[in-house]
């Protein structure tokens, strides 16, 4: 009968300690179960792509912040460059002749011409530089041109005179004698055709005179004061 009840505790014994096996390894399952279950993975998941998508939206917000402001100084840069050069090229193109003191052309000059009775008759051309305007005048005699032939007057000084500056308001002046000779021959005229010099290669001007016999002509160097500009018979000493 002892032994019999040895045997028994020594059963109970086994049984509890494999009772106590399974309740350890049926922990250690649940909890690996419940690491691996659809819902912690999910939950995992959903944690991951949250920090992937703001991390993702603060590197596009970086990205479209870094390009609009590129675009804009781009914009701005380019807008400035070219109003601030129109402007300049603008205002170099309008404001004047480029070169100060360079020879005059025709089309730089306001041109005009009247007839005078001295020294038997005359025609006063008188010039000035445009607005804006600086130039020379060279020391020798305009081109003055007559009639559909193109007769042109000879000169009326034998010396070559200094260069006139013009600007503002100042004026030069060529006097025409349009007939030097003492016979009825001549063709009858009111206009003449004139450019500053044979040097000048921009177009001529047309200058209303008013009737005007023309035979064998001749013209004084520019001057800057008319009374220098009277012409004689084409001898310094008339």
């Amino acid at each position: 009968m002892r032994k019999n009840l040895v045997r028994a505790t020594t059963m109970a014994a086994v049984a509890v300690t494999a009772a106590l096996s399974l309740s350890a390894c049926g922990g250690e399952t649940d909890s690996a179960d419940a690491s691996s279950s659809p819902g912690a993975s999910q939950s995992a998941d959903q944690g991951q792509e949250a920090d992937g998508g703001s991390g993702g939206s603060a590197e596009d917000s970086g990205s479209t912040s870094t390009s609009a402001g590129a675009g804009s100084g781009s914009s701005t840069g380019g807008s400035a460059s070219g109003k601030s050069g129109g402007s300049a090229d603008g205002g170099s193109g309008g404001g004047g002749k480029a070169g100060y003191g360079q020879a005059c052309g025709t089309n730089d000059l306001t041109w005009s011409a009247r007839s005078e009775s001295q020294a038997g008759g005359y025609i006063l051309i008188s010039v000035k530089a445009k607005a804006g305007i600086t130039c020379m005048l060279p020391g020798v005699h305009p081109v003055v041109a007559f009639g559909s032939d193109g007769t042109e007057a000879g000169p009326a000084e034998q010396a070559v005179g200094e260069q006139v500056k013009l600007s503002g308001a100042t004026t030069a002046y060529a006097g025409v004698n349009p007939k030097t000779t003492n016979t009825d021959d001549g063709k009858e005229l009111n206009e003449i055709i004139t450019s500053v010099s044979k040097d000048d290669r921009t177009d001529p001007v047309s200058l209303t005179t008013g009737s005007i016999t023309v035979d064998r002509p001749i013209v004084t160097n520019w001057h800057t004061v008319p009374q220098d500009a009277v012409p004689g018979t084409g001898l310094d000493s008339d």
